[in-house]
């Protein structure tokens, strides 16, 4: 079987079905793994893998992960992966870093423990977990003996991202930077064994790496070692490795012939279809010591029975495909006539039923059998669907069996059973309803009178050829079942997310590279793969409340709308308008669930909120200032242009929105101490403007900022944000100076004309027309 360690070393794996992993910190690569094509030893060559460093992030969900997308060539006897990371910041910590392994497609994980949907397989990944230090002092290795060719994933994360909300830049962070490579040692000199031809083999210091190719519709793969001699003992002291290692579940065979007999045979049944299988064999003796024996292969194929269009046509043409009671009596006596040996070489093994497949969109896949929605199934052979998700675009969705059938369908004591797996189908219902092939551990399915609909769900599933088998048993007598015939509908399909991850979530499609593929984004409170798991989740009355607390506490903006208007500054009255208006509808967008309301798009609103609030902060210092009207509305309009570009370069870094509000504090501190050196007293002069607007402004406005940067979590978010919406309108409302000597209350709205008006014409006559 495989070897999987973490460490400079690689252990010898015990022998059994079950893959050993060795987890060995402070690790470093051999001098022999380095390079391109460079000879290790004997027949094997190292080449060098890598891809660029990825800022690491606190775990929240799936798009906060770091996803590495490797290819392990074919004939690769020896993987290691070298974990690289790095740290840069004056406020880091020795944080724990978790590393997850997965062949054949992206690891499912589950950080925060939640719950799945109902009905979704939920495979524990292979993971490495170090803190931060330990990883620092020398690079961490995982080491894998035997990998499968094709894709591998490798997935790291921070640990659960706290509650608080921080506000980036305003606090010192933290850039953990985490980079994988990946060194592969593949064999040179492989050699082929073909089926029924024995190949003589010696085994000395080194093992001897052969292949084969298992073809299609193979039943049973039978591998024999033969005339096995040691020189200086009796027996045969060969470990032969059958199988590449997969992650995170293994099924490498390993067969150990040390008996007396010279010939010992290893049985496969249903081994992987279409691929070459990898066969490695180890002397157990010394060095010095040679072992020489035989190795054949052989196979024993089935004969399938493919249910084609003409098939379907020749049977009855004036009936819908998939419900002709002529085609089941058909296909019997063909089947039939394979199991008496009159209608070709073997019996019949499956029913294959060949598939339409239909690419729909970036990772959704529609599969519809060639015979309508409808499959026949019954006793005597399975009938089996092929599934190819083998693109490598396929890995990154859901993919979702659904089986029904009538409830008459099922007849004494019918049972109907299922299989779910990869490279090869599960043929062997006579006798379990394990659902294990070779090298892989299917998933079961049943349906029977009493339940007649079963649903399977593979989160990422493997690229491969997924096969699904159906067959009718009778577990109590199996008599009842010789001429037991049902029609069962298939709906198979793979998609993004499941369900697009219901009312509160997201769906978000996420890339590295070329590589697609989805996650869901969960809102409320709702948690889980699908955003299912409601154990945190906010009612509808909370999220109700939650929604009214965040749009009405921005019609606080009314009372400095008042004030501004009632005193003569009109410009400023409309950019507090504009922002009680555009953060009023964002917060109505930005609740899930069923109190959501978007009259724009939800980043035109984000946008048009942050904008609003910088310039409604730009707006009030500037009016403190008494500038004189020209220069203010110059200062106006230049200083929002520059919040718009630092908005539009990063919507969250604070400092886009503080520097130009520090700038118009410096001019308002600039024209204040002007003012009173001119006037030699205090500005403003008045005890009661201190007193009574002042400091109860400039208190509203350090209190919501302090709320804004340190006391906002994921849990009071709701009521923390709408005292900030008070606290900013109440401090404009409170820091907004006196109108002018010289103008009138509610002067802007007197300017308005409300009547009709006579005007006289006082132009002097300067010619007459005669």
């Amino acid at each position: 079987m495989g070897r999987v360690g973490a460490g400079g070393t690689a252990q010898a794996a015990a022998a059994g079905p079950l893959l050993v992993l060795l987890l060995l910190l402070l690790a470093r690569p051999p001098p022999a793994a380095a390079g391109n094509s460079k000879k290790s030893e004997a027949g094997l060559a190292s080449e060098h893998f890598t891809q660029a460093p990825q800022k690491l992030s606190f775990y929240s969900w799936y798009g906060s992960t770091r996803l590495f997308h490797f290819r392990v060539p074919p004939d690769t006897v020896l993987l290691r992966w070298i974990l690289h990371v790095s740290q840069r910041g004056p406020s880091c910590t020795d944080v724990e870093i978790t590393v997850h392994f997965r062949y054949g497609a992206p690891p499912v994980i589950n950080p925060l423990g939640t719950s799945f949907p109902d009905n979704t397989l939920n495979q524990t990944s292979f993971q490495v977990r170090a803190l931060l230090s330990t990883m620092l002092l020398d690079n961490t290795s995982v080491n894998i003996s035997h990998p499968a060719p094709g894709d591998w994933f490798v997935v790291a994360h921070l640990p659960p991202s706290p509650q608080k909300i921080q506000v980036k830049g305003f606090v010192p962070t933290c850039d953990y930077t985490f980079q994988p490579d990946m060194l592969a040692m593949r064999v040179v000199e492989v050699s082929i064994l073909e089926p029924d031809v024995p190949l003589p083999q010696t085994l000395l210091s080194h093992p001897s790496y052969l292949k084969i190719f298992v073809p299609e519709y193979t039943q049973e793969l039978r591998l024999e070692l033969q005339g096995c001699v040691s020189s200086v003992s009796p027996g045969c002291p060969v470990r032969l490795t059958v199988g590449a290692a997969t992650l995170p579940m293994n099924f490498q065979k390993v067969l150990i012939c040390a008996s007396l007999t010279p010939t010992c045979h290893l049985l496969l049944s249903s081994p992987p279809w279409g691929r070459w299988l990898q066969v490695s064999a180890e002397s157990l003796e010394e060095s010095h010591v040679s072992v020489v024996f035989s190795a054949k292969a052989a196979f024993t194929a089935c004969k399938p029975w493919s249910v084609t269009f003409h098939h379907l046509m020749q049977s009855n043409p004036n009936q819908s495909h998939g419900t002709s009671t002529d085609h089941l009596s058909q296909i019997a006596a063909y089947w039939d006539l394979g199991r008496s040996g009159r209608g070709g070489d073997g019996p019949f093994c499956l029913l294959n039923y060949p598939v339409l497949r239909e690419d729909t969109d970036v990772v959704s896949v529609h599969f519809q059998p060639l015979t309508g929605a409808f499959v026949l199934v019954h006793s005597k052979l399975p009938s089996v669907i092929q599934l190819r998700l083998d693109t490598g675009m396929d890995s990154g969705g859901s993919f979702i069996i659904t089986l029904r059938a009538n409830q008459t369908e099922f007849t004494n004591g019918t049972l109907l059973a299922a299989c779910v797996n990869v490279a090869s189908p599960f043929l062997s219902f006579n006798t379990s309803f394990n659902c294990t092939t070779a090298f892989f551990q299917g998933y079961p399915m049943f349906l029977s009178a009493s339940s007649p609909m079963a649903n399977l769900i593979i989160p990422y599933p493997e690229t491969d050829n997924w096969y699904l088998s159906l067959q009718l048993v009778c577990p109590d007598s199996p008599e009842d079942c010789d001429h037991a015939v049902a029609r069962v509908e298939t709906i198979l399909y793979l998609v993004p997310c499941l369900n697009d991850c219901g009312p509160y979530g997201q769906c978000l499609l996420l890339r590295r590279y070329g590589y697609l593929y989805a996650g869901c984004s969960c809102k409320a409170g709702w948690r889980g793969w699908s955003c299912t798991d409601n154990s945190t989740a906010q009612t509808v009355a909370q999220q109700r409340a939650a929604t009214l607390l965040l749009t009405l506490s921005n019609l606080m903006f009314l009372v400095p709308i008042v004030v501004s208007v009632h005193r003569s500054f009109l410009l400023e009255a409309l950019v507090y308008f504009y922002t009680m208006f555009f953060s009023t509808f964002y917060h109505a967008c930005d609740q899930p669930g069923e109190a959501v309301l978007c009259i724009l798009s939800y980043d035109t609103l984000q946008y048009c909120d942050f904008l609003g609030s910088g310039a409604s902060t730009w707006v009030t210092i500037l009016c403190m200032a008494r500038l004189k009207t020209i220069l203010k509305q110059v200062l106006f309009v230049l200083g929002i242009l520059v919040i718009a570009m630092s908005l539009q370069m990063d919507r969250r870094a604070i400092w886009n929105l503080m520097g130009p509000c520090l700038f118009a504090f410096v001019i308002m501190a600039s024209m204040w101490i002007y003012r009173c050196g001119h006037r030699h007293q205090c500005y403003p002069t008045s005890w009661r403007r201190w007193v009574f607007y002042l400091l109860p402004g400039i208190s509203m406005a350090s209190v919501g900022i302090a709320i804004y940067t340190s006391m906002m979590t994921s849990e009071n978010y709701y009521y923390t944000h709408s005292i900030w919406h008070i606290l900013l309108a109440g401090s404009a409302a409170f820091l907004l100076p006196p109108r002018e000597e010289q103008s009138e209350p509610w002067a802007c709205l007197q300017k308005i004309p409300c009547h009709y008006q006579i005007c006289r014409n006082d132009r002097d006559e300067l010619y007459t027309v005669t």
